[in-house]
């Protein structure tokens, strides 16, 4: 019997997985006389752009496979149509283009907002939670065609490929990870764009592209970043005027309106259950709440960031939606919160957010935390109104908290809340409890707080 795999340039860093196919040829389905050329499969992290374009066609020459294209649909709005007709036409042998945005804000974006997440103070960790749902479902379309591989097109430099193979040998260690980017051949061949495209042409590759982008983006459901290029002039500065285009989901404070609007945001265990008395699914609370921080320029922050590779990046980011989510769970939980949990609390959303960072979603340690917050939150239950209004040069996110618990006896699934869109006038006596006992009343604090989530310059 002779057994030969297709030839590949890749020898020595794929596993030898041909004795899957030995029962096969055994069991007689096989004539064994002959050789046996089986093709490898791999999942490609594909978007249509540029880079992930060049890198399917890249790895199905390299590695002799079948290139199976996943593009994710987590809320990045970008227009899908064609993609499937174009990712066939650059090499793939399948495609999958997956609507993941309610499974990305019920089971990625509250559990994180629940456990009051924010990485150095400021960032709301949007592209990070992204990256263990893209990859979990890779490994799923792996294991449903047998594949032996997985592939991203992440930068040798970024935190992103620390994330998906992190998620990726926990879901599924016998997967091996392909990075082109730090294949040192596939950096020679493509020094920069204009080899990109130039392949492209070559290969007849259907992409639009031009020879620079000032910056990247990344866009989902709970953000969208902008970093690298021009933005890693530390002095440059991304608020001024002369950038306003960049921004797609907030406008700038200068042009928010002057009229604060009240909302109100209910909560049960620690995650939103309504916007302005309107029950919604998770992924309708973040459509809503995005569309009413943008409109008021809330959740804009241009940091620099210590990365888990070893280096500061400079990010600009907008979470609109996410801006006012984390500030009003946060001071709902100020009034339903035990102190001394309170303080436990945030002793440890620092490492939390690392976590959740740095690409350890499906580790043990955080989803011990998570267990933690969820013991924490059982007492969650409240409205909180938030009140986005303008400023000079900044839009403060005044949060007027309003908490409404169950009295004793009441059942589990209801929500209590008092009437009208306007917080009463002052405060009322309340009594607090330690342990399981519950603050109870149904009108408790308003606690008016302005905070401030836009760079200033």
């Amino acid at each position: 019997m002779q057994l030969a795999c297709a030839p590949s340039s890749a020898e020595g860093r794929i596993r030898d997985w041909s004795s899957a196919v030995f029962s096969f040829i055994d069991g007689g389905f096989v004539d064994d006389s002959r050789a046996v050329f089986i093709r490898m499969k791999i999942v490609l992290a594909y978007s249509g752009g540029l880079d992930t374009s060049v890198l399917l066609s890249w790895i199905k020459e390299k590695y002799s496979a079948e290139v199976i294209a996943f593009c994710a649909d987590i809320g990045q709005e970008e227009e899908t149509k064609g993609l499937r007709p174009k990712a066939r036409k650059t090499g793939a042998s399948d495609v999958y283009i997956d609507d993941l945005r309610e499974e990305f804000a019920t089971d990625f974006i509250f559990p994180m907002m629940q456990a009051g997440a924010i990485y150095e103070g400021q960032y709301f960790l949007g592209t990070s939670i992204a990256r263990p749902l893209i990859a979990k479902r890779m490994v799923e379309i792996a294991r449903k065609h047998r594949a032996q591989a997985i592939a991203h097109g992440a930068t040798g430099k970024g935190n992103d490929q620390v994330r998906f193979e992190l998620a990726a040998a926990a879901l599924a260690p016998d997967l091996e990870m392909i990075a082109p980017w730090r294949d040192e051949d596939f950096r020679n061949q493509f020094a920069g764009r204009k080899e990109m495209i130039d392949y492209c042409v070559a290969k007849n590759i259907p992409v639009e592209a031009s020879m620079k982008k000032p910056y990247s983006m990344d866009r989902n459901l709970l953000h969208i970043s902008f970093e690298a290029g021009m933005l890693e002039d530390p002095w440059l500065d991304a608020s001024a005027p002369k950038y306003k285009g960049m921004y797609k989901l907030s406008v700038s404070p200068e042009d928010a309106p002057h009229k604060p609007e009240y909302v109100t945001v209910d909560f049960e265990k620690g995650n939103c259950i309504a916007v302005n008395g309107r029950a919604m699914s998770p992924l309708k609370v973040m459509q809503a709440l995005n569309r009413l921080g943008g409109k008021h320029g809330i959740g804009r922050v241009d940091i620099v960031e210590n990365r888990f590779v070893g280096m500061k990046s400079r990010g600009v980011y907008e979470t609109p939606g996410g801006a006012i989510l984390h500030a009003a769970h946060r001071m709902m939980e100020s009034i339903t919160m035990d102190r001394e949990v309170m303080h436990i609390r945030d002793s440890l959303i620092p490492k939390y957010s690392e976590l959740v960072y740095n690409g350890f979603w499906y580790a043990p340690e955080r989803e011990v935390l998570q267990a933690l917050w969820l013991a924490m939150t059982r007492a969650d239950v409240g409205t909180a109104f938030d009140v986005p209004g303008f400023g000079a040069g900044q839009t403060p996110l005044h949060l007027v908290c309003r908490c409404l618990q169950r009295e004793p006896g009441e059942p589990e699934g209801d929500v209590l809340r008092a009437p009208g869109p306007q917080p009463p006038p002052g405060p009322r006596a309340a009594t607090s409890g330690r342990g399981d006992q519950q603050i109870y009343g149904k009108l408790i604090l308003i606690a008016p707080i302005s905070v401030s989530y836009t760079h200033l310059t």
